[in-house]
């Protein structure tokens, strides 16, 4: 039985249980590059180019663990998801990066996901698919349908508050579990906006949600929200942005600040990333205008878990404060 591995960074925390579906689907077995540890870091930043944030770097450290342990490794071009809005230059080129920036790799699967032409763009998938793994289009065709079933009930589960392992759990074992996010007697509540691989990646941004939720904070992000109000908050601006992920941010931030009940916008963002830069900017004079409290937690491969917990205790105790003036 032909392996494929998968990297479990980057566009793993949003599509997983689509290509988890179809993969099997055609009898292909998985393998998993686990979570992500400093070594991981470590390998992905001595593989990769400095310039890259540290999200990629982290990708090519997943794809150095899956060496010798698949006859494929998983690396998908994402272009569009047929919302409007593309996905950044990195994930455009993110095949190319990996093929010709690490050596002793084994073949890459490597399908284009471009959905803007709706029907047009997922027969193209097919038969890219097809192609790749040798296989009859019109399974493919069939197990694509039934990826996006598995896609639709993910998405659903993380709408309701899951986090994505909770809900890949809860996907395989089909026992009901509890949501993670559930505080019974919050002393706040706050909107922690980023990229899905930033925000559920628990190495990378320190256990940035649990470390809120034990500080008594509930917490929102913007799987919470859903597509069509993300992207009807973003109609709102003069000129909405060109990528796919800081639209979905972006349209979070604005729909929780105009909903009112928040007491302050955590944005967890990558040092080095372009569209985030802007996507701050944006939430920061958006959140201004509501008078809301508002804090930017940069992320690279230097910072530090102390540094990140001494910084949301200060933000919460500010936040607690508030609240308590509120009420006076």
């Amino acid at each position: 039985m032909e392996t494929i591995g998968i990297p479990r960074a980057l566009a793993y925390f949003s599509y997983y249980p689509f290509w988890k579906t179809v993969l099997e689907g055609l009898g292909r077995k998985l393998v998993e590059s686990g979570t992500t540890t400093k070594a991981i870091l470590d390998e992905g930043v001595s593989e990769a180019c400095n310039d890259l944030c540290v999200p990629i770097k982290i990708f090519f450290g997943h794809v150095a663990r899956l060496k010798g342990r698949a006859d494929k490794i998983f690396v998908p071009r994402l272009v569009n998801v047929g919302q409007g809005d593309t996905f950044c230059p990195k994930f455009l080129g993110l095949p190319d990066m990996v093929e010709y920036g690490m050596a002793d790799l084994p073949l890459l699967f490597a399908p284009r996901i471009d959905l803007r032409k709706k029907n047009r763009g997922w027969f193209e998938l097919a038969r890219m698919v097809a192609e790749a793994l040798d296989c009859n289009i019109i399974s493919v065709l069939r197990v694509l349908q039934q990826g996006r079933k598995a896609q639709a009930e993910y998405d659903s589960l993380l709408l309701a508050g899951y986090s994505p392992d909770e809900a890949l759990e809860l996907m395989d074992t089909g026992q009901q579990g509890k949501v993670s996010g559930i505080v019974k007697k919050p002393v706040g509540v706050i909107a922690v906006l980023g990229y899905p691989y930033s925000l559920y990646d628990k190495f990378l941004n320190g256990n940035l949600l649990s470390q809120l939720r034990e500080m008594g904070i509930k917490v929102l992000t913007p799987e919470m929200v859903p597509k069509g109000v993300l992207y009807d908050k973003n109609a709102l601006l003069p000129k909405g942005l060109f990528w796919h992920f800081s639209n979905r941010v972006l349209g979070a931030g604005m729909y929780y600040l105009s909903k009112g009940n928040i007491d302050g916008i955590i944005h967890v963002s990558n040092f080095a990333c372009g569209p985030d830069a802007m996507v701050n900017k944006l939430l920061e004079l958006e959140a201004k205008k509501y008078s809301c409290p508002f804090l930017t937690v940069s992320l690279d491969e230097h910072t530090g878990q102390a540094g990140i917990h001494t910084r949301l205790e200060a933000f919460v105790d500010m936040v607690r404060w508030r609240r308590q003036r509120a009420c006076e």
